[in-house]
């Protein structure tokens, strides 16, 4: 790391901002164990899909999906049931107080988003978006480069 008194190198920073974000919009923005997220991608889907689209959609595993959705059944936001068509199948379906849930959570997303950049002018909006197109375009690289070192 760095020895005392000496200031963090510029990289340092960066990566330690990006540590604050993430943990931020964790907490925020993306709830802390996934419940607004499959409260808002149910609504997206007119309130209702099969327990294996929504985990598709959501890119967890089955076992933390199941867990998140056993919590919202018993906060009354979800019910599920089996499918007439196939009984293999859950469907998942947003109660009325799960889709005001996942309404309020649309709301509260777009308030922060507005207040988030509020400090930066369009110019640097603009200036910044590209930034980190360009970084998140280099990581993928990186990840792809350490995938094929991995095989």
């Amino acid at each position: 790391m760095c020895d005392k008194g000496e200031a963090p190198s510029r990289e340092t920073r960066i990566m330690r901002n990006f540590g604050y974000f993430g943990y931020y919009l964790h907490m925020h923005w993306g709830g802390r164990n996934g419940k607004q997220h499959i409260l808002v991608e149910l609504l997206a889907h007119d309130g209702e899909m099969t327990q294996r689209d929504l985990q598709e959609a959501s890119c967890i595993t089955s076992a933390s999906l199941s867990e998140v959705i056993a919590k919202l059944e018993a906060e009354g936001l979800v019910t599920r049931e089996r499918s007439e068509t196939d009984r293999r199948q859950l469907t998942v379906t947003l109660t009325p107080e799960g889709e005001r849930k996942a309404r309020e959570v649309i709301r509260t997303r777009a308030e922060f988003e507005r207040l988030a950049f509020e400090c930066l002018s369009e110019d640097e909006k603009d200036e910044l978006v590209s930034m980190l197109d360009r970084l998140a375009a280099s990581w993928m690289e990186l990840e792809k480069d350490k995938k094929g070192d991995e095989r």
